[in-house]
């Protein structure tokens, strides 16, 4: 059963790269290198944000952002008859991570102190 689903993905991985020039393999590597830099860019961000620091706002954002589209630039800059469709999903999905990045900047905290009345 596990020596199927290996064949399975052998092949699948062969075709991608056959039709469509883009290796699974790197895709796939270059997402999971990607992670942990989002993780922390996003961290870094909000840590400015909080202080105020308008650089490194700047800065880290544009880290964020690009270890959010590194993967998907791959697929796009070395992909070929991909067919339409599968370029306009990626350029909404690099919209979407745009778009709620900005959400997220600009929801303000909400006020969590504990106020005794008094």
């Amino acid at each position: 059963m596990f020596e199927y689903i290996i064949s399975q993905i052998n092949k699948l991985s062969q075709i991608a790269c056959e039709t469509y020039g883009v290796n699974p393999i790197i895709f796939i590597s270059i997402y999971i290198i990607c992670v942990p830099i989002f993780y922390y860019s996003l961290i870094r961000t909000f840590r400015a944000i909080a202080k105020k620091l308008g650089k490194e706002i700047m800065i880290w954002s544009i880290i964020f952002l690009c270890a959010n589209v590194a993967p998907f630039l791959y697929v796009m800059m070395f992909g070929r008859n991909i067919p339409w469709w599968v370029y306009i999903i990626i350029i909404l999905l690099i919209g979407q991570g745009i778009l709620s990045f900005i959400i997220r900047i600009r929801k303000k905290p909400e006020n969590n102190q504990n106020v005794l009345p008094g």
